[in-house]
Protein backbone atom coordinates (compact mmCIF):
# COMPACT_ATOMS: atom_id res chain seq x y z
CA UNK A 1 0.00 0.00 0.00
CA UNK A 2 1.03 3.36 -0.93
CA UNK A 3 -0.56 5.53 1.44
CA UNK A 4 -0.46 9.10 2.92
CA UNK A 5 -2.69 10.74 5.83
CA UNK A 6 -3.06 14.26 5.72
CA UNK A 7 -4.64 16.28 8.57
CA UNK A 8 -6.31 19.45 10.07
CA UNK A 9 -6.20 19.87 13.48
CA UNK A 10 -6.69 22.90 15.63
CA UNK A 11 -6.11 21.44 19.49
CA UNK A 12 -4.57 18.61 18.79
CA UNK A 13 -6.42 15.24 18.81
CA UNK A 14 -6.73 14.57 14.95
CA UNK A 15 -2.84 15.21 14.71
CA UNK A 16 -2.39 12.27 17.33
CA UNK A 17 -4.60 10.21 15.39
CA UNK A 18 -3.29 10.54 12.24
CA UNK A 19 0.14 10.12 13.34
CA UNK A 20 -1.22 6.75 15.23
CA UNK A 21 -2.24 5.75 11.64
CA UNK A 22 0.65 6.84 9.88
CA UNK A 23 3.02 4.67 12.40
CA UNK A 24 0.39 1.63 12.01
CA UNK A 25 0.35 1.80 8.49
CA UNK A 26 4.12 3.06 7.91
CA UNK A 27 3.42 6.15 6.45
CA UNK A 28 3.84 9.78 6.93
CA UNK A 29 1.57 12.30 8.24
CA UNK A 30 1.23 15.44 6.74
CA UNK A 31 -0.53 18.94 7.62
CA UNK A 32 -3.40 19.38 4.73
CA UNK A 33 -2.48 22.43 4.44
CA UNK A 34 0.83 21.76 3.26
CA UNK A 35 -0.28 19.23 0.48
CA UNK A 36 -2.25 20.34 -2.79
CA UNK A 37 -4.31 18.02 -4.47
CA UNK A 38 -1.99 17.04 -7.09
CA UNK A 39 0.84 15.45 -4.72
CA UNK A 40 -1.66 12.98 -3.97
CA UNK A 41 -1.00 11.47 -8.11
CA UNK A 42 1.48 8.50 -6.72
CA UNK A 43 -0.54 7.41 -3.92
CA UNK A 44 -3.07 4.58 -4.10
CA UNK A 45 -4.72 5.49 -0.96
CA UNK A 46 -5.07 8.87 1.12
CA UNK A 47 -6.29 8.81 5.04
CA UNK A 48 -7.49 12.39 5.70
CA UNK A 49 -8.81 13.42 9.44
CA UNK A 50 -10.35 16.62 10.45
CA UNK A 51 -11.94 18.16 13.76
CA UNK A 52 -15.53 18.53 13.57
CA UNK A 53 -16.80 21.70 14.11
CA UNK A 54 -20.93 22.56 13.65
CA UNK A 55 -20.72 19.40 11.68
CA UNK A 56 -18.16 20.45 9.32
CA UNK A 57 -14.89 18.50 9.13
CA UNK A 58 -11.93 20.56 9.18
CA UNK A 59 -9.96 20.99 6.01
CA UNK A 60 -11.95 18.39 4.01
CA UNK A 61 -12.39 20.80 0.71
CA UNK A 62 -9.05 19.61 -0.06
CA UNK A 63 -10.42 15.89 -1.26
CA UNK A 64 -13.98 17.56 -1.90
CA UNK A 65 -13.33 19.86 -4.39
CA UNK A 66 -10.71 17.57 -6.40
CA UNK A 67 -12.67 14.55 -5.87
CA UNK A 68 -11.75 13.98 -9.75
CA UNK A 69 -8.21 13.92 -8.90
CA UNK A 70 -8.52 10.97 -6.58
CA UNK A 71 -11.92 9.14 -7.50
CA UNK A 72 -9.24 6.08 -8.38
CA UNK A 73 -7.85 5.84 -4.75
CA UNK A 74 -9.15 3.99 -1.83
CA UNK A 75 -10.03 7.18 0.44
CA UNK A 76 -10.96 7.00 4.61
CA UNK A 77 -11.95 10.53 5.84
CA UNK A 78 -11.95 10.82 9.49
CA UNK A 79 -13.55 13.30 12.21
CA UNK A 80 -12.55 13.90 16.07
CA UNK A 81 -14.97 15.88 18.21
CA UNK A 82 -16.61 15.28 21.72
CA UNK A 83 -19.87 13.73 20.24
CA UNK A 84 -20.38 10.27 21.07
CA UNK A 85 -19.95 7.91 18.51
CA UNK A 86 -23.04 5.92 19.23
CA UNK A 87 -25.01 9.39 17.83
CA UNK A 88 -25.42 7.56 14.47
CA UNK A 89 -28.15 10.04 13.51
CA UNK A 90 -26.44 12.92 14.13
CA UNK A 91 -23.35 11.99 12.16
CA UNK A 92 -25.61 9.81 9.78
CA UNK A 93 -27.69 12.61 9.16
CA UNK A 94 -26.22 16.64 9.44
CA UNK A 95 -22.38 15.22 9.22
CA UNK A 96 -22.46 13.38 6.22
CA UNK A 97 -25.27 15.97 4.70
CA UNK A 98 -23.10 18.81 5.68
CA UNK A 99 -20.22 17.36 3.82
CA UNK A 100 -21.42 15.50 1.08
CA UNK A 101 -23.52 17.29 -0.52
CA UNK A 102 -23.74 14.33 -3.76
CA UNK A 103 -23.51 11.73 -0.90
CA UNK A 104 -20.13 9.84 0.43
CA UNK A 105 -18.67 8.30 -2.60
CA UNK A 106 -18.23 4.87 -3.10
CA UNK A 107 -14.22 4.73 -3.14
CA UNK A 108 -14.49 6.82 0.17
CA UNK A 109 -15.37 5.72 4.04
CA UNK A 110 -16.02 7.94 6.78
CA UNK A 111 -14.84 7.17 10.44
CA UNK A 112 -15.38 9.61 13.63
CA UNK A 113 -12.87 9.02 16.47
CA UNK A 114 -13.47 10.92 19.95
CA UNK A 115 -11.26 14.37 20.27
CA UNK A 116 -10.86 16.33 23.34
CA UNK A 117 -12.14 19.57 24.57
CA UNK A 118 -9.57 21.18 27.09
CA UNK A 119 -11.86 24.04 28.16
CA UNK A 120 -8.63 26.34 29.18
CA UNK A 121 -7.45 25.66 25.62
CA UNK A 122 -9.68 26.79 23.81
CA UNK A 123 -9.72 29.91 21.52
CA UNK A 124 -11.76 32.88 22.71
CA UNK A 125 -14.22 32.65 19.58
CA UNK A 126 -14.53 28.51 20.31
CA UNK A 127 -15.39 29.41 24.46
CA UNK A 128 -18.13 31.95 23.15
CA UNK A 129 -19.71 29.69 20.65
CA UNK A 130 -19.95 26.81 23.60
CA UNK A 131 -21.35 29.38 26.09
CA UNK A 132 -24.13 30.73 23.34
CA UNK A 133 -24.97 27.17 22.47
CA UNK A 134 -25.28 26.03 25.59
CA UNK A 135 -27.66 29.20 26.47
CA UNK A 136 -29.59 28.63 23.49
CA UNK A 137 -30.10 24.83 23.91
CA UNK A 138 -30.45 25.34 27.79
CA UNK A 139 -33.37 28.44 27.16
CA UNK A 140 -35.64 25.26 24.80
CA UNK A 141 -39.15 24.79 26.50
CA UNK A 142 -38.77 20.94 25.02
CA UNK A 143 -35.64 20.34 24.04
CA UNK A 144 -34.52 17.11 21.69
CA UNK A 145 -32.76 14.23 23.38
CA UNK A 146 -29.35 16.10 21.02
CA UNK A 147 -30.33 19.57 21.95
CA UNK A 148 -30.50 17.82 25.90
CA UNK A 149 -26.66 16.46 24.98
CA UNK A 150 -25.63 19.43 22.88
CA UNK A 151 -25.50 21.05 26.68
CA UNK A 152 -24.36 18.34 28.14
CA UNK A 153 -21.21 18.31 25.86
CA UNK A 154 -20.54 22.20 26.66
CA UNK A 155 -19.49 20.80 29.90
CA UNK A 156 -16.99 18.13 28.39
CA UNK A 157 -13.77 19.08 29.80
CA UNK A 158 -11.16 16.04 28.79
CA UNK A 159 -8.97 14.25 26.36
CA UNK A 160 -11.62 11.13 25.03
CA UNK A 161 -8.63 10.22 22.46
CA UNK A 162 -8.35 6.27 21.70
CA UNK A 163 -5.86 5.07 19.95
CA UNK A 164 -7.82 1.68 19.53
CA UNK A 165 -10.42 3.62 17.86
CA UNK A 166 -8.58 3.68 14.79
CA UNK A 167 -8.55 0.02 14.34
CA UNK A 168 -11.75 0.15 11.93
CA UNK A 169 -10.10 2.67 9.27
CA UNK A 170 -7.17 0.12 9.53
CA UNK A 171 -8.81 -2.58 8.04
CA UNK A 172 -10.56 -0.47 5.78
CA UNK A 173 -7.71 0.53 4.26
CA UNK A 174 -5.50 -2.72 4.52
CA UNK A 175 -8.21 -4.20 2.49
CA UNK A 176 -9.26 -6.27 5.72
CA UNK A 177 -12.96 -4.94 5.66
Amino acid sequence: MNAIVLYKSKYGSTKQYAEWIAEEIGCQAVEAGRVRAEALAPYDTVIYGGGLYAEVIAGLTLLTKNMEKVKDKKIAVFSTGITPIDCRDYYDRLVLEKNFKNGVPENMRIFNFPGKMILSELSLPHRTAIKALKKLMSGKENPTEMERLLVQLCDADGDFTDKTAIAPLLEYVRGEK
